[in-house]
């Protein structure tokens, strides 16, 4: 008898042998003309760099929402160059720009002027609020927030820096710092001043119900809310209340608060609809500042709003982007107000690379596409459209898929192992189910302490035809992944045979 049935459930496993047709797409296959691949592998073979996948990827060529590696192979790229291509890979508006622009001048010196620098600038500061009139451009989001920090202990004379446990501000030493995971930070000592609070996370924190965040679906369960008062906000507002008073120094002065709009690598966690209002308000009482994190969610990702922060009627007092402002180009920027810019005035200031003609030409033509392809307005429609159909995943597979949340093209899926305490999904049952979604056709990220978050972040000129296929893949993955399950379940029941 045993045999009997787990030959039926190895039946079932066979039906995910074949894959799913990708949608169509008029670009031709390109040919790759390159390295040999174990070659290429063996060179990556370095401490620290691990590739994503079992079987790595060798990605040469891309074109859109597109990706093709050495094979001939094509990709479905769901994570946009972990949230940096955020107007498709190779855009050709962006590939001549880039070719008319290095033909007349790459670099200069800081001490001149070029006139790309104040076209940029100016068009920037135009989706910007008024009052945040002052750009300075960088290199990448860590450099981005390490500025914001050095602008804010100069204009507050205050040390202390207040952020998100689960919040991810960059990989160089003082961003380190203000990340609140473990994962990825190393062990050495921390810069000062630096202290975390309780994430406000409504899935899997000690409050919050189905109606607390900015999201179009909602997830079975009961909320707390009072009337128009959100409990889990109070409730986690008041955990940041009692570490300001009990961690910062007798002086009280705080030099500011950062966090996302949405968290990123900490896996696409909304916070209470009404959180950030409340911090922003206490902070600023208390003489500091309110940093807007907008590496990620920024530039029209989350559909609603060009900024991440605009959708929870904030006004934050340093603003800072990066990745999709150069569609995969190094920039970032950090937007503030001439009064606190001023501070930077006590020492000289160099950044040899920060603003140079080429990044500038291509920010400016990276605003141009995202407004006259409506990809904002993209994001909101084929987002949405995704989220309600990722939601049936919840139903249908409760058992795995505790979470389905965000806004926009800004997606994250929490897998679990129990439905009850919300236990994450073992780390090599994830990866199992990252490599099928893989092999079928599309690419995307992880996210989370424990690695347990799928994250859909693509560029945003995907199509619902896109976003269908997507569905059509993840969820032949979770049913192989279920019906696996079940097979190893019954092999140890029925003695392993």
């Amino acid at each position: 008898m045993s045999l009997k049935r787990i030959n039926i459930n190895q039946s079932q496993l066979r039906r995910f042998s074949s894959l799913p047709d990708l949608p169509a797409c008029k670009y031709p296959t390109p040919i790759y003309k390159g390295a040999d691949y174990e070659f290429i592998r063996a060179s990556r073979e370095i401490p620290s760099e691990r590739p994503a996948y079992k079987k790595p990827l060798l990605i040469h060529e891309g074109h859109g929402q597109w990706l093709w590696d050495h094979t001939g192979r094509r990709y479905l790229d769901m994570f946009a160059g972990i949230v940096t291509v955020g107007v498709g890979h190779s855009h050709p508006k962006i590939v001549e720009t880039v070719s008319k622009q290095i033909s007349k001048l790459g670099l200069t010196t800081v001490h001149y002027m070029h006139p790309k620098y104040y076209d940029y600038v100016n068009k920037l500061k135009k989706k910007m609020p008024d009052k945040l009139d002052v750009v300075y451009l960088v290199n990448s989001g860590s450099e981005a927030n390490e500025l914001a920090f050095l602008i804010a202990r100069l204009y507050t004379g205050a040390q202390e820096i207040i952020s998100l446990q689960n919040g991810y501000h960059g990989g160089t030493y003082v961003t380190q710092t203000a990340t609140g995971m473990s994962i990825a930070k190393y062990p050495v000592p921390f810069a000062p001043g630096f202290h975390h609070v309780m994430n406000p996370d409504v899935y899997k924190g000690l409050w919050g119900g189905p109606q607390c965040r900015d999201c179009p679906i909602s997830r079975p369960g009961n909320c707390q809310c009072i009337g128009n008062e959100c409990m889990a906000a109070e409730n986690y507002f008041s955990q940041l209340k009692n570490t300001f008073n009990h961690e910062l120094s007798s002086s009280g002065k705080i030099a500011a608060f950062i966090s996302e709009s949405i968290q990123g690598v900490g896996g696409v966690v909304q916070y209470p609809r009404t959180y950030l209002k409340k911090v922003y308000e206490f902070v600023k009482s208390k003489g500091g500042l309110c940093i807007a994190d907008e590496v990620q969610a920024g530039f029209g990702r989350t559909g609603d709003h060009f900024w991440g922060f605009e959708g929870h009627g904030i006004m934050p007092d340093i603003v800072t982007m990066a990745k999709s402002i150069g569609n995969g180009f190094p920039l970032g920027a950090v937007v503030t107000t001439k009064e606190i810019a001023e501070s930077l005035n006590k020492a000289m200031r160099v950044n040899t690379f920060g603003g140079n003609p080429l990044a500038c030409a291509v920010g400016e033509t990276v605003l141009d596409i995202i407004q006259e392809e409506r990809l904002q307005e993209n994001s909101k429609v084929v987002g949405t459209h995704l989220l309600h159909r990722l939601s049936t995943l919840m139903l249908d597979h409760p058992t795995i898929v505790g979470d389905v949340r965000g806004k926009g093209l800004m997606i994250g899926i929490e897998l679990i192992s129990n439905a009850t305490t919300r236990e994450p999904m073992p780390s090599t049952q994830v990866l199992d189910l990252f490599e099928d979604i893989k092999d079928m056709g599309v690419l995307v990220g992880k996210g989370g302490v424990h690695g347990n978050v799928l994250r859909i972040k693509p560029p945003m000129c995907i199509t619902k035809e896109d976003a269908d296929f997507t569905i059509e893949v993840l969820t032949r993955s979770l049913e192989k992944h279920r019906d696996q399950n079940i097979v190893n379940k019954e092999s140890v029941f029925f003695g392993g045979v």
